[in-house]
């Protein structure tokens, strides 16, 4: 008589929580968060931010009790982002490189409350310009001026950092940006910033609320603002492995792929490529998404929200920029 044929049964690890808990291979952490926020003139309440539930813009006061918030949640860092007047907007950004700027007096105020917070500044000049665009644009106002954008951004970097920013952020999608403001930076006495650069930003459709929420689409009105002149094609995985070669090259110290959930292929691409510290952004059109789909009934927002964020994780992100952190550290916690 032959013995039957034993399949595998894969389900001995499954049966149980425990069981599960202890073969499970990835694992997201409160340490690998880092929360967006954003920050506006004036005093009062916070202003929600309408298309980003639970997210708001805030007031230097109110930022300070957010990212201490965060902070004693085990949140290490926040990545800043201004809200500018659009009184103070311009064509080439000028506010972006006034001393006494909203940007840079926020990171003096997290600096001074929360030494121990790791504050991430943005360098792009959208939330400056009228137009909306990440530069200055060229003399026939088509394009944005790719080497004199670099020549603002660099300036940009080293007043952030002089304000006691940890890691600058270039987000603007430049040629040789890494270089110059890692040269700047250097030059200036500030070798110990590091540069987080998006590496891989692409043209994405899901920023629509970030842009609301900074008034970078403003210029636009209710069109698209098109940026795809400077931020990748989402069709091209192979130009975004070069654009993440060269910013390592140019001295950047983490890579950034935004956003995150549809291009968990680049990330995961990039984890195989460099040994540099990744991040992903899980981005603003990602997590609205979510909450309207719960909002409908439609989806369970918590369980849909760690299935997101570990997706990044288990893809290759050592550091996930993402507006749940906080709820997330609670959960975690």
């Amino acid at each position: 008589m032959s013995t039957p044929s034993i399949p595998p049964r894969l389900r001995r690890l499954r049966r149980s929580q425990s069981v599960r808990g202890l073969v499970q291979e990835t694992r997201l952490r409160v340490e690998d968060l880092i929360l967006p926020l954003f920050v506006r003139e004036g005093s009062g309440d916070a202003e929600p931010v309408a298309s980003m539930p639970g997210v708001s813009r805030h007031t230097l006061e109110g930022l300070v009790a957010q990212a201490r918030a965060a902070h004693e949640l085990g949140i290490a860092a926040v990545a800043l982002f201004p809200v500018t007047p659009a009184r103070r907007k311009d064509p080439r950004g000028r506010e972006a490189l006034n001393s006494k700027g909203l940007a840079l007096r926020a990171v003096r105020a997290l600096k001074k409350a929360l030494p121990d917070l790791v504050v991430i500044t943005d360098v792009a000049l959208d939330p400056y310009t009228r137009h909306g665009h990440d530069g200055v644009l060229d003399k026939r106002g088509r394009d944005v001026d790719n080497d004199a954008t670099v020549a603002i951004l660099a300036k940009m970097a080293v007043l952030q950092a002089e304000a006691g920013a940890d890691w600058v952020a270039p987000s603007d999608m430049m040629d040789g940006r890494v270089r110059a403001i890692r040269e700047a930076l250097d030059k200036a006495g500030h070798t110990q910033v590091a540069i987080l650069s998006y590496a891989a930003k692409f043209a994405s459709a899901y920023y629509g609320p970030f842009r609301e929420a900074v008034g970078s689409g403003e210029a636009a009105g209710k069109t698209y603002l098109d940026k795809r002149t400077y931020q990748l094609n989402p069709a091209n995985a192979r130009e975004a492995a070069r654009e993440a070669a060269l910013d390592a090259q140019e001295g950047a110290d983490i890579l950034m792929v935004k956003p995150a959930g549809a291009y968990l292929d680049i990330l995961h691409a990039l984890r195989a490529r460099t040994t540099l510290p990744l991040a992903a952004y899980q981005v603003s059109g990602e997590y609205a998404q979510l909450h309207a789909a719960a909002r409908l009934g439609w989806l369970n927002l918590e369980a849909t929200r760690d299935e997101a964020l570990l997706s990044i994780k288990r893809a290759g992100a050592d550091l996930i920029l993402t507006y749940f952190a906080m709820d997330v550290a609670r959960t975690l916690r």
